[in-house]
């Protein structure tokens, strides 16, 4: 007969539960009716009473937690128990599986320093002997030295199992000061054999020259090595919690592949669900189903090509985010891999997605791989052509010049910061002039306003032989497209009336005036003209009065 428990949760879950206890192993399934056709279809947990390792009792979120640390399956939390369930769970543990259930008190100082544990399933860090919380390795999705003496945990926020209520803690830091020595065995013995051979050529130049060499004690402290204690711990971590996986098992890899964003040159380890990449500095790790798209575009001085996966979510190195990753490769670059896959593997899942050997150039060899494991198809350059036959037009967005790419369905932009602007959120294209007032006529402004009132974004510094042809490929992919140049000569042409050169401009009642006042005053000077020309009283009076001498002033 089995013992039941109602309203338990399981790993932290939104919904409680049903939680069994059978001779078999342990059980959960969820109470919800609701919600989305997923969380309705979704199945019981079960766990099989040979997978029970320890098992721990502690306070938990939503009442007393009983903590299971299986063999093959990490870390399971049940929450929700009543402080009475203890003795009922702890008879029932031991009379079915012959485990012990263990009373866990935690650290409630609330300090911020302590020791850290690498167990076998979870990293506890403890104060005076007391856990203060655990981090199960299944949570950790990447780790990184973000500096000399400080470690960065990053948390797994894409598990479709794992849907804790509320808000999540995506990234937690440790500051580890002090350092560690080196000591592994087959280090140590190739260190010995160092300065075995070192002191053997010592004794030859004392033979030779008569000087006494220095003591090999010295020159064994020289070979020690010694690194930083948060190095030390960074890598048992990463041993742990099996990030990225082993090495082995990756299906293809690409060495020292240059990246555009984030910057660096890191090597690509491609797994079945996810790919690791790993630099001098920092790793990261994605998953497949991150990846929403793959775009390869040749490089606009036909000597480099790009391969840009967007990401969503995006890689984050502390405050900085990266939702795309720029690949840059030689264009001629060639390479020859063999999947490492087996036949019977290859055969059953991968044979309509993948090639067994590639030997083509490297950017074709990538993308096709990715594609063929994410199932995302990849965006190569459409119909649109330069006037000088490329697929993409320099300009600059705000103070970074890259170029604009007009692909069959978006804009994306290259390389910082990459831009990726569907036609389906374009709300009209507006072509102006890049400065009105300078002498910069040779380029223009592509404005592409969004639809919904999100703002506009503007391509800057475009050459003016690239308009035409760009108009026609917008307007031919149903945009509305908006001249200000033609808009304003459309304008001024009626505004003019420049359908005849010969009609008078029509200015209204200021026109009238104007002749009125022309007429009276050509009249007037024609008529003095003519009184001057036949009108003889007008020139002899005149010049009598010009030879009449003055009057003389009279003097009394």
């Amino acid at each position: 007969m089995s013992t039941d428990f109602d309203r338990i949760f399981l790993n932290q879950s939104k919904f409680s539960g049903r939680f069994r206890i059978a001779d078999s192993g342990l059980g959960w399934k969820s109470a919800n009716t609701g919600g989305s056709a997923a969380n309705q279809a979704k199945q019981p947990f079960l766990l099989p009473a040979t997978e029970l390792s320890t098992v721990q009792w502690s306070r938990g979120c939503r009442g007393l937690e009983l903590k299971i640390n299986t063999k093959n399956q990490g870390v399971v939390q049940l929450d929700g128990f009543a402080p009475d369930d203890f003795n009922l769970i702890k008879n029932d543990f031991h009379r079915r599986f012959n485990v012990q259930v263990e009373p866990k008190e935690h650290s409630l100082r609330g300090w911020n320093w302590g020791k850290t544990d690498l167990a076998r399933n979870e990293m506890v860090f403890a104060l005076n002997g007391k856990p203060a919380f655990e981090i199960p390795y299944a949570r950790i999705n990447n780790t990184n030295l973000t500096s000399k003496n400080e470690v960065a945990i990053e948390f797994n926020i894409q598990d479709e199992n794992y849907q804790p209520a509320g808000d999540e803690l995506v990234e937690m830091r440790f500051y580890v000061p002090g350092t560690v020595i080196n000591e592994s065995e087959d280090g140590t013995a190739a260190d010995q054999d160092n300065v075995k051979k070192e002191g053997e050529n010592g004794l030859k130049r004392e033979d030779a020259d008569g000087v006494k060499p220095e003591g090999e004690e010295k020159e064994i402290d020289m070979v020690r090595e010694e690194k930083t204690a948060a190095e030390a711990f960074h890598e048992e971590l990463k041993e742990k919690a099996d990030i990225g996986e082993v090495s082995g098992d990756s299906i293809v890899s690409f060495q020292d592949v240059f990246f555009a964003t984030p910057r660096g040159r890191y090597d690509i380890d491609i797994y079945k669900n996810s790919i690791r990449l790993r630099g001098k500095t920092y790793e990261y790790k994605l998953q497949h189903r991150q990846i929403q798209r793959i775009v390869s575009l040749p490089k606009a001085d036909d000597i480099h090509h790009l391969v840009v996966l967007s990401i969503e979510p995006p890689l984050r190195q502390g405050q900085t985010t990266y939702p795309f990753l720029v690949l840059q490769f030689q264009k001629d670059e060639d390479t020859e891999v063999q999947l490492n896959l087996e036949d019977e593997d290859f055969e059953a899942n991968y044979k309509d997605k993948l090639r067994k050997q590639y030997d083509a150039k490297t950017h074709i060899v990538i993308s096709h791989v990715l594609k063929g494991l994410t199932g995302r198809r990849v965006i190569v350059p459409g119909e649109y052509k330069s006037k000088y036959d490329q697929c993409a037009v320099s300009c600059s967005y705000k103070a970074n010049e890259g170029y604009l790419y007009p692909l069959d369905n978006a804009f994306f932009f290259l390389t910082k910061p990459t831009l990726y602007i569907p036609f389906i959120d374009v709300s009209s294209v507006n072509i102006s002039r890049a400065g009105q007032a300078s002498t910069s006529s040779r380029t223009f402004d592509l404005e592409v306003a969004l639809r919904g009132n999100r703002g506009t974004t503007t391509f800057a510094n475009i050459s003016k032989e690239e308009q035409q042809l760009l108009e026609q490929f917008l307007k031919s992919k149903n945009l509305r497209v908006k001249n200000e140049d033609k808009e304003a000569q459309e304008r001024l042409q009626s505004a003019l009336g420049s359908d005849s050169e010969d009609v008078d401009i029509n200015m209204g009642s200021a026109a009238e005036d104007e002749e009125s006042a022309d007429e009276e005053f050509r009249a007037s000077s024609e008529d003095d003209d003519v009184a001057e020309e036949y009108n003889s009283d007008a020139s002899s009076s005149g010049d009598e009065e010009e030879s009449r001498p003055s009057k003389k002033a009279k003097i009394d």
